[in-house]
């Protein structure tokens, strides 16, 4: 091996063992900092509703959940809570001062940053799983730099670099940093005051095959006033399993919805 060809296994030498070292550093620094559940929920839009006597203080509760969680059940836990503020549950929207409708459209692990563009859409936006595709490919490049770098130590150095993978994949397997994140859309309907007439004005469109599209307008006359928010829900751990974030996501959800009232 000449003076060159050492040089450079030497130099991919020290930056393996120094990337290893990081890489087992970060994983115990997450270990740490995330072993304990952390659950937060947050609301896009504040909706006030206007003190009622307490014979107006009826609800009519119609919970839905689209997502793939069909045990992520708020339905009861809310009605509870609002029955607890002296509210009564009624099955029929006539009798009803207020509605409430609420759809769960997703449970799934999630990225800190996919949950703060779901709350920043608002109420029937577009949101997603934002994953790690950005930071994998980020890692892809300069796997690729140092490679080409270091390309004249040759097969050494290509088996530096898969040990170095190996232990990066031994220790991200070890240690995960779990965020699972709920996302509900709720809508409020409030009877209006008497003599008071709301009118309603909607648009829809829709698409019609490949290139095509329909608009729908239509305006309704109701007396009822209708407030929408999203709430988004995260609960975030080291290891995180579904089964012990259902709880805390459930109940952060529960607090929020209720707290409208």
């Amino acid at each position: 091996m000449g003076y060159r060809e050492g040089k450079h296994t030497m130099a991919l030498a020290v930056a393996m063992a120094f990337s290893m070292i990081l890489s087992g550093c970060a994983a115990v620094h997450t270990s740490i900092a995330k072993k304990d559940l952390d659950v937060q929920t947050k609301m896009s839009d504040t909706i006030f509703l206007d003190p009622v006597e307490p014979g107006q203080k009826t609800v009519y509760l119609n919970v839905r959940n689209t997502s793939d969680k069909a045990n992520f059940d708020i339905a009861g836990p809310v009605a509870r809570v609002l029955e607890g503020k002296g509210y009564t549950i009624t099955p029929d929207p006539k009798k009803a001062y207020y509605w409430l409708q609420v759809n769960v459209l997703s449970v799934d692990k999630a990225s800190p940053t996919a949950a703060q563009a779901a709350l920043g859409a608002g109420y029937g936006g577009a949101f997603g799983a934002a994953g790690s595709a950005a930071a994998g490919a980020a890692i892809g490049a300069a796997t690729g730099a140092a490679i080409d770098g270091w390309g004249a130590a040759g097969i050494g150095g290509l088996a530096g670099v898969a040990a170095f993978g190996l232990v990066d994949t031994v220790a991200s397997a070890a240690v995960k940093d779990v965020t699972y994140m709920a996302v509900t859309d709720v809508e409020i309907a409030e009877r209006a005051e008497a003599g008071v007439i709301v009118r309603q004005d909607s648009r829809q469109d829709a698409k019609q095959g490949i290139g095509g599209s329909r608009s729908q307008t239509s305006t309704k006359v109701s007396n009822m006033n209708k407030y929408r928010t999203r709430v988004v829900s995260t609960a975030n751990k080291v290891n995180l399993q579904y089964e012990e974030a259902a709880a805390d996501l459930t109940n952060g959800l529960t607090r929020s919805i209720s707290g409208l009232f």
